[in-house]
């Protein structure tokens, strides 16, 4: 019982800090696009990798942590597939009205919960999906506006959708198979995914805004605002890995959409931002989504825990341990079937 407590009370600190920080974030950043005109957002997120991992290297020369090493092509393919989902949920942003941009965030759940019935074999109860429903419909409700489509904003969609769903699947499964922390993981990852988007973002950032990156003029007020926006990504970035490796994708994203709404409220309380019935309705529907995925989750997690204490679940569990992505090392068989990060952080 001790354990189980302790394991909920970790479960509980990284969802409080995914959000608290999440929600930093997305304010500092929209100071500093909306407020100080700096609009390059690829290129801060390659910054916010790079800063992430210098923190990660001087924890681990500290002793913070333990170093586990995993197989070198895996952390590539998984850092490079990170770094380009970040690349098409941004260039779906700018090819796309607000409205889609969303439409194409909330599409994630359902293609998750897909691609894990399809490939990863997990069964999703019918009060579960229908409490992702509620949850859908309410953040629709409050942060889908407008709706304008076009050939090319869409396929960006479709490939973001795409790879920020096995980005995600492929987080937990990493952790879980190969036996890593997220620490282990995102300190490995890190170098790859900030180096794809060092290279790639300020062409995309120059293509969306044309404006150059290395021309703008750094005041002391942006400079002092960026680098808070990299000391909140640290956290940002951990907090990610950790509530993905602890849950599940999918909670990892119902997560998401409880952000979406505590910024606009933030938005609204703190910036002013415009606030309308349709906000505050789409905000309450989105929170009892919420209320219901958590309480039939917990539901089911005790039933499995009751299942779990069975003669032959061990076998069971054994015979379901099979590789995921294609590649051996030494010390683990990890095999990648399938290739599948919100975010503009």
């Amino acid at each position: 019982m001790g354990e189980l407590t302790g394991y909920q009370l970790g479960v509980i600190g990284a969802l409080f800090l995914s959000v608290a920080s999440s929600v930093s974030i997305v304010i500092c950043n929209k100071a500093l696009m909306s407020n100080l005109g700096f609009p390059f957002a690829t290129t801060l997120t390659s910054w916010h990798l790079m800063v992430t991992y210098c923190t990660l290297h001087v924890a681990h020369r500290l002793n913070f942590f333990e170093n586990k090493r995993i197989d070198t092509k895996t952390v590539i393919l998984f850092g490079i597939l990170n770094g380009v989902s970040i690349g098409f949920l941004n260039l779906s942003l700018g090819f796309n009205s607000i409205g889609f941009y969303q439409m194409t965030k909330l599409a994630i759940i359902p293609f998750t919960v897909l691609l894990e019935t399809l490939f990863l074999k997990k069964q999703f109860s019918q009060k579960i999906k229908l409490s992702l429903f509620v949850l859908l419909l309410g953040v629709g409700i409050a942060s889908v506006t407008d709706l304008q489509l076009n050939f090319l904003g869409t396929i960006l969609s479709l490939l973001a959708i795409a790879t920020t769903c096995v980005g995600q699947i492929l987080t937990n499964t990493i952790q879980k198979r190969l036996n890593v922390s997220s620490t282990q993981l995102l300190y490995q990852s890190a170098p790859f995914q900030a180096a794809i988007l060092f290279v790639t973002g300020p062409l995309v950032d120059q293509y969306l805004t044309k404006q150059n990156v290395f021309a703008f003029k750094y005041s002391p007020l942006v400079l002092g605002f960026i680098i808070l926006s990299c000391v909140i990504a640290v956290s940002v970035n951990f907090s990610t890995f950790l509530v993905i490796g602890k849950t599940s994708p999918v909670t990892y994203q119902v997560l998401g959409h409880l952000k979406t709404c505590l910024v606009l409220g933030f938005g609204y309380t703190l910036l002013h931002d415009p606030f309308t019935e349709r906000n505050i309705i789409g905000i309450l529907v989105a929170i009892v989504g919420m209320g219901l995925y958590s309480y039939f989750c917990t539901h089911e997690n005790k039933k499995k825990q009751m299942l779990d204490l069975s003669p032959g679940s061990q076998i069971k569990d054994k015979d379901s341990n099979t590789p995921l992505l294609g590649h051996q090392d030494k010390e683990n068989h990890f095999e990648v079937k399938k290739a599948t990060k919100d975010s503009l952080v």
